[in-house]
């Protein structure tokens, strides 16, 4: 590995402030890349674009312990940006740090999942207020500050 001069990483590292600001990313987006250059360029003392696959297996390994999924996958992003556009260089080792799948909650629920919800509700207090809320779309906070005086039950009615 060759080791490189500081006034060269600082005029790669300028580069790709200059190019992320041309491609017109947000000031937050900017300010992740970078940081995530600056890491690369912290962790090993050489020009990038001499980095092996397993000098860079062994950078994400150490992200990965130290940072959580989110960071590790903007890093990455960040770094797959620097290789595109400032090295020029094709990003070859892109499946090197696969984050783990999340499973997430879907935004509306099925029938036979509200079945089960109401199902596993004992009080018809508790289970009037999930009814209520789920059939008319509230929000979380509008839900809470619910008040009897809400209730217009002459009209069949609820004031939100």
């Amino acid at each position: 590995m060759n080791k490189i001069d500081k006034s060269h990483l600082d005029s790669l590292y300028q580069r790709h402030l200059k190019l992320l600001k041309l491609q017109g990313k947000a000031e937050g987006t900017i300010s992740a890349y970078s940081r995530a250059v600056r890491r690369l360029f912290e962790y090993y003392d050489c020009h990038p674009q001499d980095l092996t696959p397993d000098q860079l297996q062994d950078y994400f390994s150490n992200l990965i312990e130290k940072f959580s999924w989110s960071i590790v996958k903007i890093d990455r992003s960040g770094l797959q940006f620097f290789w595109k556009y400032v090295l020029k260089k094709q990003w070859v080792w892109i499946d090197i740090v696969k984050p783990p799948k999340v499973q997430t909650i879907p935004d509306i629920l099925t029938i036979n999942e509200i079945n089960q919800i109401l199902a596993t509700i004992r009080k018809l207090r508790y289970r009037v207020f999930i009814l209520t809320v789920y059939s008319m779309g509230l929000r979380f906070q509008e839900a809470l500050s619910l008040q009897v005086s809400d209730i217009d039950a002459n009209r069949h009615l609820l004031h939100v």
